[in-house]
């Protein structure tokens, strides 16, 4: 009995332990299998979380292509849009108010490149007939810029024929200072926002440089508000000009050239060549003489005697009024701006007013607006101005 009981026990014993170890096991593999599952989803969460994340990155990959893209195509299409408007101001791009402020450099590589071409008088020389050319061209350019871009387009103030009329223009356009049409616009809106905010090239409002010359090498100076200017928009040869405003300098710049070859040829005694005539009479005759003109913007606005008291600060300078022949009397101007005549009194030295009076004499220009004595004579300065 007792071997009985003893192999019962054993035998329960080894039924325990069996049962204890398949209850182990079975809870082993519960665990094994909870694991798994929490292995899988881990895995699943961490690929999905990848994915995502490759998706994400994809997607900005993809997108600062693109944006890429867009902007190596839109610099391109500035590109080829200051290209056009090099040889035809009627080719532009939508206004973009970020940028039109800013200088578009590639707009004016030519007018930068002018500069750089009168470094070429170290190779080309030097010649009496040559600075006179310069000279010579300076002086009437420079009287179809004051005598009709400023006092005849710009303010009306006398009348002449429509071929002399075209004829001026087609001469102003050859200083590379635009077409008579942007230069009028852009002088009438000076008028109406002088040295206030609205004045682009007020040296009050932005100092020297930005009124001298980087107001017109920006996007918002380089168009033209036709609103202001109906009276000379209704010419078709004057709207040719402003539209192909390269196409006069470099006929004048080609003329130079062509002439000087034929001179160093016919008259070698004159000492001067075509690459020496197209640099002195075009290269260096054109810089100086657009730098004399902006100084009226920049320097006599702030450099001078104030005889009138006008809403800006434009003063009476006698000197910048014999480099412009005669647009030195800028707060003359500004008082009555409707006066052919700047130089109000016989000492205010007006080289373009003497040139028009003899015009008049010559019957090719007309009705030459005075200042009256009333205005002239109204002296009103400010308090120690």
């Amino acid at each position: 009995m007792s071997h009985e009981r003893t192999v019962a026990n054993a035998a329960l014993q080894a039924a325990q332990l069996e049962q204890a170890m398949a209850e182990g096991l079975q809870q082993a593999r519960r665990r094994v299998g909870a694991a798994a599952m929490q292995v899988e989803r881990g895995v699943g969460e961490a690929m999905d979380s990848a994915r995502a994340q490759m998706g994400q990155a994809a997607d900005r990959v993809e997108g600062v292509f693109d944006d890429t893209v867009s902007r190596t195509r839109g610099l391109w299409t500035r590109a080829w849009v200051a290209l056009l408007r090099w040889f035809d101001t009627s080719a532009a791009l939508p206004a973009d108010t970020a940028v039109a402020d800013r200088i578009d450099w590639l707009r004016v590589a030519p007018f930068i490149g002018l500069h750089l071409a009168c470094i070429a008088v170290f190779w080309v020389g030097f010649s009496w007939f040559a600075l006179g050319a310069a000279v010579f061209l300076y002086l009437i350019r420079m009287f179809a810029i004051t005598g009709f871009y400023h006092r005849y387009f710009s303010h009306r103030a006398f009348k002449t024929s429509r071929p002399l009329q075209f004829l001026f223009g087609m001469i102003g356009a050859s200083s590379v200072q635009r077409g008579p049409l942007w230069w009028a616009a852009h002088h009438r809106h000076h008028h109406r926002h002088s040295d206030q905010p609205g004045d682009l090239h007020s040296p009050v409002q932005h100092g020297f440089w930005r009124s001298h010359m980087g107001w017109f090498m920006t996007p918002r100076a380089f168009g033209i508000d036709f609103k202001v200017i109906p009276d000379l928009a209704r010419y078709p040869e004057l709207r040719f000009l402003d539209r192909f405003d390269i196409l006069v300098p470099v006929l004048l710049a080609a003329l130079l050239l062509w002439i000087g070859n034929l001179l160093e040829q016919y008259a070698p005694g004159l000492g001067t060549n075509g690459p020496q005539l197209l640099v002195w009479g075009f290269f260096v005759s054109t810089v100086v003489l657009f730098h004399a003109t902006v100084t009226i913007n920049s320097l006599a606005h702030v450099w001078g005697k104030r005889r009138y008291q006008t809403r800006d600060d434009s003063r009476n300078n006698f000197w910048l009024a014999l480099i412009t022949l005669g647009e030195g009397w800028h707060n003359n101007h500004h008082h009555y701006p409707a006066s052919v005549r700047q130089g109000f009194y016989w000492w205010e030295v007006d080289l373009t007013w003497y040139a028009l009076k003899l015009m008049s004499w010559c019957g090719l220009v007309w009705q030459l607006k005075p200042v009256p004595a009333r205005i002239r004579d109204a002296r009103t300065r400010r308090p120690g101005g």
